[in-house]
């Protein structure tokens, strides 16, 4: 079992600094109540993290959502006659997450404005229309952006369009301007919840 609750603490120490996945968590938020085709997601039950880069280069992994069921929102799966879970993530509250959605930095802070939001967007789209702990799944061999990737990346273009004309406050968004370099001299530091990667686990019998 995985705690999402223990970065708490570190940040209540951390207070000078930014705490980055606490204000993705909150452009999320708002993502999903203002743009309709997303309003399925319940971010009470995603979990947002940053997993740290060597480096800042522009090629490579940006973010990521790691679903914590099987498909159909299942909590077992079969596989080579034994019956398996993935690790729960639990909130300090005590709930379940059923995602989360990793954010890889400082590489994504180096992103532009308009490619963070559509990174962040692209990731959220991947969350089942159940928000069941699985990924949405298109029809075809490429289950997770269907027959055409170009596609996919154009809905995601229209969904962050319709969140930018639906005036979401700046005070939620206006970090996004900012790279790793000018985040740190603006508030002295960055921090942010870090959780491991979830296991895949045998059933105990």
């Amino acid at each position: 079992m995985l705690d999402a609750s223990g970065p708490t603490k570190r940040r209540r120490r951390l207070s000078r600094s930014f705490d980055y996945t606490d204000a993705i968590a909150k452009v999320c938020e708002d993502v999903c109540f203002r743009v309709p085709e997303l309003n399925h997601i319940d971010m009470s039950r995603v979990a947002v993290s940053f997993t740290q880069t060597r480096h800042s280069d522009p090629h490579g992994v940006f973010a990521a959502v790691t679903p914590l069921r099987f498909k159909d929102g299942a909590e077992r799966t079969r596989h080579h006659g034994r019956d398996w879970k993935v690790q729960r993530c639990l909130r300090s509250d005590g709930g379940e997450y059923l995602y989360i959605l990793y954010f890889f930095v400082p590489r994504f802070m180096e992103l532009t404005f308009r490619d963070k939001l559509e990174t962040i967007i692209h990731e959220l789209y991947h969350i089942s229309p159940d928000c069941n702990g699985d990924l949405r799944r298109f029809k075809g061999r490429c289950f997770m952006h269907g027959s055409s990737q170009k596609r996919y990346n154009a809905v995601v273009r229209t969904f962050v369009e319709k969140w930018l004309r639906r005036d979401p406050p700046p005070d939620i968004w206006d970090f996004l301007n900012l790279d790793y370099k000018e985040i740190v001299a603006r508030f002295g530091g960055v921090h942010g919840t870090r959780i491991p990667m979830p296991k895949v686990i045998p059933v105990e019998t």
